[in-house]
């Protein structure tokens, strides 16, 4: 009997023109480890290399989603005894998340069905972003004791109004309209459309440029199907606008109507860790002037997560017992900031020349 030789968990491959990479994890949603993101990492400096490439394409297998997020749970079992190992991955995954994008070529990232976490951060800084009628996109780590992540306090912050606060805040996952209307996201393909479009890229010349893969996408894009969510833009732009989390807590006690109290419900199970920590990180970010500066701020949270009790709390609930009811270690209340500044702190090398 002939053995079958196991697929990587990045397939390479190229198609024409075009580059392609697909995360092939799908019985773990195609979560991101280490060995992932280093294949990804050595894809992106051959493609770029090689002038028969024109562009990169990255998808997921499976039928559930592009990537649910980084490997947490690796980082749970590894992050008190050994907490180089999720460093190592933090510092790798950032620096991908940083290439991807300065990428000199047109990076795709087709973000059908779920994309959170670690996978915003391989697709949203990409050049040309499509998402479906299936998306799910998140950033869902106040759930979990943890904080947005992969550049997301650059990207967030330059959503319209408080949108982006709106959704790191809460974590919730949102539909194609909203990760567009948020420029998370740039085109909605109907998902039926989606193997024409791969045929149409692969069919690029070589010498195609940004525009010719524009004007592909273009051809099979249309208005997504409206979101719900964008009806209540108004009440998060005033809740939401405030720079304490104590401030947006009691604005949506006050305003009193039924998204409010939803909204409010939610932010309530969260970490007060984490909502401070990513509110704080957030408004930093709208300061910032490059998204390297995020990510080297992100990094020094990421590093000071390890010994974080919320962290490891949310991630057994969410993920290893699965019950759904973490029990976090202080309220709003009792968060300081002089607990909050051990985040900022970070005595090791640097991710980027000058950080």
């Amino acid at each position: 009997m002939e053995m079958q030789t196991a697929q990587p968990e990045v397939i390479v491959e190229r198609q024409g023109a075009i580059g392609r990479l697909r995360l092939n994890r799908p019985r773990a949603l195609n979560s991101l480890n280490l060995a992932m993101i280093r294949a990804i990492d050595a894809a992106l400096t051959e493609f770029e290399r090689d002038p028969a490439i024109a562009a990169v394409l990255v998808t997921g297998e499976g039928d559930r989603g592009l990537c649910a997020g980084g490997d947490i749970r690796m980082i749970y079992e590894s992050g008190r005894e050994r907490p180089e190992e999720g460093a190592q991955f933090w510092r790798e995954e950032f620096l991908v998340n940083s290439r991807i994008a300065a990428y000199g070529k047109p990076y795709v990232a087709i973000m059908d069905g779920i994309v959170m976490g670690g996978g915003v951060g391989i697709s949203s800084h990409g050049s040309h972003r499509i998402v479906t009628e299936r998306t799910r996109f998140a950033m869902p780590e106040t759930g979990i004791g943890y904080f947005t992540d992969v550049g997301a306090t650059w990207l967030l912050p330059r959503a319209p109004g408080e949108f982006g606060t709106y959704l790191g805040l809460t974590g919730r996952d949102v539909d194609a309209a909203a990760a567009i209307y948020a420029r998370l996201a740039d085109s909605f393909v109907p998902s039926e459309k989606i193997d024409e479009l791969l045929g149409d890229l692969g069919r690029l010349s070589p010498s195609a440029t940004a525009g010719n893969v524009s004007a592909a996408i273009r051809a099979v894009s249309s208005e997504p199907p409206a979101s719900a969510l964008l009806e209540h833009i108004a009440l998060i732009d005033r809740c939401f606008g405030f720079d304490t989390v104590e401030e947006i807590f009691a604005a949506l006690e006050e305003d009193g109507s039924d998204f409010a109290r939803e909204t409010l419900a939610l932010l309530k199970t969260r970490s007060a860790i984490s909502l401070k920590l990513t509110l704080s990180l957030l408004r930093a970010g709208r300061e910032s002037t490059t998204l390297n500066a995020c990510l080297e701020r992100e990094y020094a949270g990421c590093v000071a997560m390890l010994s974080n009790p919320d962290f490891y709390e949310g991630v057994r609930a969410a993920v290893i017992d699965k019950d759904r009811n973490p029990k976090w270690s202080v309220g709003l209340e009792a968060v300081t900031l002089q607990m909050l500044a051990r985040f900022g702190r970070y005595n090791g090398a640097p991710l980027f020349a000058g950080g």
